[in-house]
């Protein structure tokens, strides 16, 4: 299998010339367009996405105390996408230089990796997000037993193994030469389009299809539980409202990212490998791939939308973030070498209020100890434990 069977990078940067059908037929196709995309779309999700889910690691890892299966997921998640954002930086540099890779072989061939590493891990821990909402919501009680975090960490290390199994095609494919300059992603040489057309179905099939068929279910069912489900006494109406908001923010964030960015991908690779392999007209690949390029981009934006997810979907994530940003400014403000007159101040104030409670307790003592004839011990336990039954 080559890396060529699934890359739009890869089956871009091929001439027409190498096609099986007719190796003498030369589309003249133009590469301004595809560098341009590529550009403006890995400059913007790279600040975005790598930022983002570098922050929503350190809030998961560090701010979260509790962590949930979901919580499993979500790490993953950002994990993937932190790793796919390191290797935009490359990218761009390629595409500024018109398409010319001064990197090593090895380091060609593992951003072609990640990409497809990146793109089928976040379908398939949304797809695991989405079976922990739907035994959540739908199945309460037996979500209790079932769900763990241990099993959550073994399904993701499944995940895992798994993608990057079926993604080791993509590593094969390394630089080339082509115009005096050398080159990635793109292919090497020539290879049959017939095996490369059924190994795009394989890929469509487990990378896209089964997975969103497993969460229109999922969300299916969510959504006939929420409506129809029986109706909750006033002490459980706050929790049912979180609960179905939750579950609506998981709902627009997840098939927002697989009809943006999943199915028009999946779609065109599909529809340029057939007019490859039936040997379409030069018009048709043509256009075919401009709508693969742009396509592309909108593939590589996916890990832009995950934060969103993190935030909006996830309870734990929000209140850490909540709670970790609003010490941070407390601390900030606090340590700011911009306030001395306000820590003078707030230090005196502690020392005046301390001053001031430890002379009232010694003269209550004495009160005690000349009007109710109790000895000193019992009343300054007497004074200690009374600003306690004030405050209650």
């Amino acid at each position: 299998m080559t890396a060529a069977a699934f890359t739009p990078e890869l089956t871009l940067g091929l001439n027409i010339t190498q096609n099986p059908c007719n190796r003498s037929q030369n589309c003249g196709e133009s590469e301004d367009f595809k560098y341009l995309a590529y550009t403006i779309t890995y400059s913007i999700v790279f600040p975005i996405g790598f930022i983002s889910n570098s922050v929503a690691l350190y809030v998961f890892l560090c701010r979260t105390q509790r962590k949930t299966a979901s919580t499993v997921f979500m790490i993953n998640l950002a994990i993937s996408d932190v790793g796919f954002s390191l290797t935009l930086p490359f990218r761009l540099v390629y595409y500024f230089k018109g398409a010319l890779w001064e990197f090593p072989d090895w380091f060609c061939r593992w951003c072609v990796f990640s990409f497809y590493l990146n793109l089928y891990t976040s379908v398939l821990f949304l797809t695991g997000l989405s079976v922990l909402r739907y035994l959540a919501v739908v199945h309460p009680m037996r979500n209790k037993s079932l769900i763990t975090t241990r099993r959550a960490v073994i399904g993701c290390l499944v995940i895992w193994i798994f993608v990057a199994l079926l993604s080791t095609p993509f590593l094969m494919s390394g630089t080339l030469k082509r115009d005096n300059k050398t080159r990635c992603f793109e292919p090497r040489n020539s290879n049959s389009w017939n095996r490369l057309f059924i190994l795009n179905y394989v890929g469509v099939l487990f990378g896209f299809i089964l997975p969103f068929i497993t969460i229109l279910g999922c969300y299916g069912s969510i959504v006939f539980k929420l409506v129809n489900g029986p109706q909750s006494k006033m002490g459980n109406r706050r929790n049912k409202a979180k609960t179905r908001r939750r579950a609506v923010y998981l709902i627009a964030v997840v098939l927002s990212t697989f009809l943006l960015c999943f199915l028009p991908y999946h779609v065109i690779r599909t529809v340029h490998l057939h007019a490859k392999v039936v040997c379409k007209p030069c018009q048709v690949i043509k256009y075919h791939l401009q709508i693969l390029v742009v396509s592309l981009c909108m593939a590589a934006s996916n890990s832009c939308f995950n934060p969103l997810l993190y935030y909006f979907a996830g309870e734990t994530f929000r209140t850490s973030f909540r709670k970790g940003s609003v010490r941070g400014i407390a601390s900030s403000f606090a340590r700011s070498s911009f306030n001395p007159s306000f820590r003078r101040r707030s230090q005196s104030g502690t020392l005046q209020r301390t001053k001031e409670q430890s002379i009232t307790l010694i003269r209550r003592a004495s009160f005690c100890h000349a009007i109710k004839k109790k000895t000193p011990h019992d009343c300054m336990s007497e004074q200690k434990s009374t600003p306690a039954e004030e405050k209650r």
